[in-house]
């Protein structure tokens, strides 16, 4: 996320890419009326369960986005074959970076490809989506649209727009805090405040108008600006107290250091930050944020989304 964090639940826009990690999703026969799942990356080597008690009974936390996936899958066509699933990633699920996103998006694309049903991105993307909101009741899609759609794009939850605005890696930084963040709590809590506090409704309007403001820069490629608001969009999100001491500490450090801004990326309270910094100085942001006590994560962002990989 680039901006709009929080404010983007309640309608209003938000600009966000995709990063060049992917995870990895396979699909076989296994001559059953199961579902096998082989995910070793959450340490999960085999996990079964029957077709018609998909979504019921306790789901295990890393596998309850796949089996809803799954159930709307089968649901939605019709569907009794059992299957096998194997799931790999680039990266750990620690690390914030929408990875049960990404995990919803690659299986409707494998699930769809396996059994020979067209499905549009927009198709993906709603069925993705739905998945995620079964299992945490909340959230506003942006992450799925990214890895559906890929690239740098200005979105509307639940998803009226999707639109890529800029194309290629952005002069970028990413910091991990250490800390794992629980987006649905986070979430929550901002609903709370904004129940008690009238002042929240007017925090959300000025995140709306940066996210619009954002949106003409990234046309006219002007970091600068864009790092002027990346430290605006901080400065919002810190009054609905999402951000962290680990996420300030490393934001702190990447200003000093050289970006032209930086913010938290995402609900807050742990996960990343990220920071603009010109092609030059990203190794000096970077070190500065390692000697900080975060993780420098090297991707590249803009990436192309959902796809097939043989």
């Amino acid at each position: 996320m680039l901006f709009g964090e929080h404010a983007v639940v309640y309608g209003s826009p938000c600009i966000v890419t995709a990063v060049d990690q992917r995870v990895r999703v396979s699909v076989e026969p296994n001559g059953e009326g199961e579902i096998h799942v082989c995910s070793p990356n959450v340490g999960l080597d085999e996990y079964h369960k029957k077709i018609g008690s998909l979504g019921k009974d306790d789901l295990p936390k890393s596998m309850a986005f796949v089996e809803m996936l799954v159930k709307r899958f089968y649901e939605k066509y019709q569907i009794k074959e059992g299957i096998r699933i194997s799931t790999e990633s680039d990266f750990s699920t620690q690390f914030g970076f929408g990875s049960s996103a990404a995990v919803v998006s690659a299986l409707s694309k494998a699930l769809s490809g396996y059994w020979e049903i067209t499905m549009s991105k927009k198709e993906m993307f709603e069925l993705a989506y739905q998945a995620v909101l079964d299992v945490q009741g909340v959230g506003s899609g942006f992450d799925v649209a990214a890895s559906v759609y890929g690239g740098t794009i200005y979105y509307v939850t639940p998803g009226k727009v999707i639109e890529r605005i800029y194309t290629g890696d952005l002069p970028m930084v990413i910091g991990y805090t250490g800390v794992k963040a629980d987006t649905p709590t986070l979430v929550r809590q901002v609903a709370e405040l904004k129940r008690n506090e009238k002042w929240v409704e007017s925090v959300f309007g000025d995140i709306a108008s940066l996210v619009n403001e954002a949106k003409k820069y990234f046309s006219t490629k002007d970091f600068v600006q864009l790092g002027k608001l990346m430290d605006r969009n901080q400065e919002l999100l810190s009054t609905l107290n999402v951000s962290s001491k680990e996420l300030d500490l490393l934001i702190k450090v990447a200003r000093k250091s050289g970006a032209e801004g930086a913010k938290l990326s995402g609900a807050g309270g742990g996960d990343c930050m990220i920071a603009l910094v010109k092609d030059e100085g990203r190794a000096q942001v970077g070190e500065a944020i390692n000697q900080a006590g975060g993780v420098w994560m090297q991707v590249k962002t803009g990436a192309e989304g959902v796809r097939w990989e043989k």
